[in-house]
């Protein structure tokens, strides 16, 4: 997961500033010895690490924090803004040319995924209903033409390409007149990397720009890299005066020294952060987001942003309905199963939920996919009939599911046993629900549905006897 180790060593620095009522200067010093600490081991610059703790100590030793009431949460404030401030602040959006088509020039060493990060970018724009073209303009390295065309093919952008016979310089001109041509609003041109920075790739990428006039170019770094991604991307911003950066296998990235220091050593924003394989894994760079995610704050934003564009509203709506009812079937089950997928990796999900890193054993907490696979054969096995009626299924038919879907009866028999608990749970949810809608008509709005105005023990939450973190749901499912 993106940022873990240093996540984790700055929420181990903080938990020791949680809940004291006073703090002096002293303990604002440990505390910064252990975030300098975390950002160096982070492979964050060493410039950057000096400036930003001497700016975070500067605001947490003033008279307003040491006085205030909650000295520790104000310090944890602070540098949370620090934080954000020095990934870029706001969110930096795309140029738009005045006149179509807004020109993109795609640059970046070999291998850092320059070439997958143009398709990405292609279908992101046309998300936003526009019309991209894609400009094959890497004739040197083998097959990245062809490579080009396939994800030109999946996203659904055309691809101009003139082989490789043809000068870069040639193919950038031809394919903006092909562009205006066509009405394409985008052209997102793909150019060539070397395996390092050399005179030769410089003067041909000098030479593209020239022709092209590009609204913006953005370097495609690898965040794995750590300082030498800083270094390549202070090369390219002297040579080629980059607008902004796009952050490739950031999901990979445990430490997130790049992230961290590219902003702050080039002075070019952070524009999209590349976290996955998949065509659709690329997203705007949120600082501020960023910055609460690092802190343990979560990034309920994100995750709405997230369900809004992968969750089928119709049939959530449907689901809820069914469920105020108190009805739940495989079926259900299947669909809200898939559409959860749809949203990435579960634990990066709930990742972004405030307060889970507190919660016991989330630090370690893996999906496992295979599993996830079996669970959906298995339901896909079944008869429509046994979907609605779980009533029908007897050994029998446990045995021939169990070899439709390649398991075992044992295996079938333990999901089964899974799906009539949360049956019952959601049964309980949908009572709830109904109890809390008739107290509230008959008390004309406000209510407290629980005995003596308690709510039942959240096992995430502060009135857990057990502990936890604090954390309460952001949202109720029956609203």
């Amino acid at each position: 997961m993106a940022f873990e180790s240093l996540a984790n060593r700055l929420q181990s620095a903080f938990d020791k500033l949680r809940g004291r009522g006073k703090i002096d200067e002293d303990v604002v010093n440990e505390a910064m010895r252990e975030v300098r600490l975390a950002l160096l081991e982070a492979d964050v610059n060493f410039k950057v690490v000096k400036d930003f703790v001497g700016r975070v100590k500067e605001r947490a030793v003033g008279q307003d924090v040491l006085k205030s009431l909650t000295p520790g949460q104000m310090v944890i404030k602070i540098v949370n803004e620090e934080l954000t401030e020095l990934m870029g602040g706001n969110v930096s959006t795309l140029a738009k040319a005045h006149r179509p088509p807004t020109i993109i020039m795609m640059v970046g060493l070999q291998g850092a995924g320059k070439t997958t990060t143009t398709g990405k970018l292609a279908k992101y724009l046309i998300k936003q209903n526009h019309k991209p073209l894609l400009v094959a303009g890497d004739i040197y390295r083998p097959a990245a033409i062809k490579q080009l065309q396939v994800l030109g093919e999946q996203v659904g952008a055309p691809v101009f390409s003139l082989g490789d016979q043809v000068s870069p310089v040639e193919i950038a001109k031809q394919a903006i007149q092909q562009a205006k041509e066509n009405q394409n609003d985008y052209v997102i041109i793909d150019t060539a990397g070397r395996l390092h920075i050399d005179e030769a790739l410089m003067d041909e990428l000098k030479n593209v720009r020239e022709v092209a006039k590009p609204d913006e170019i953005l370097l495609v770094v690898d965040a794995m890299t750590g300082q030498d991604a800083v270094n390549v991307a202070e090369s390219f911003n002297a040579q080629l005066e980059l607008s902004g950066v796009v952050l490739t296998k950031l999901d990979g990235d445990t430490r997130g020294g790049a992230a961290l220091s590219v902003k702050s050593v080039t002075g070019k924003p952070i524009k999209f952060a590349a976290t996955g394989e998949k065509l659709d894994a690329l997203e705007p760079f949120h600082p501020d987001r960023m910055s609460s995610r690092i802190l343990g704050m979560g990034d309920v934003l994100s995750l709405i942003e997230k369900a809004q564009e992968a969750v089928d509203e119709e049939k959530a709506k449907e689901m809820e309905q069914q469920m105020r009812k108190g009805e739940f079937t495989f079926d259900m089950f299947l669909d809200s199963m898939q559409q959860m997928r749809k949203l990435g990796p579960l634990e990066d999900i709930l990742g972004m939920l405030p307060g889970m890193n507190k919660v016991k054993g989330m630090k370690d907490f893996k999906v496992d996919e295979k599993q996830l696979a079996r669970t959906e054969a298995i339901v896909k096995s079944m008869t429509k009939a046994e979907r609605q009626n779980p009533d029908l299924l007897n050994a029998g038919r446990r045995r021939r599911i169990a070899a439709g879907s390649g398991t075992t009866v044992q295996e079938v028999n333990r999901f089964i046993k899974q799906f009539e608990e949360m049956k019952k749970m959601m049964k309980q949810f949908s009572g709830m629900a109904k109890q809390m809608q008739k107290k509230g008509k008959k008390k004309g709005g406000g209510f407290m549905p629980f005995k003596g105005g308690k709510p039942p023990v959240n096992p995430f939450g502060d009135n857990n006897p057990k502990g936890g973190g604090g954390f309460n749901f952001p949202f109720n499912p029956f609203k």
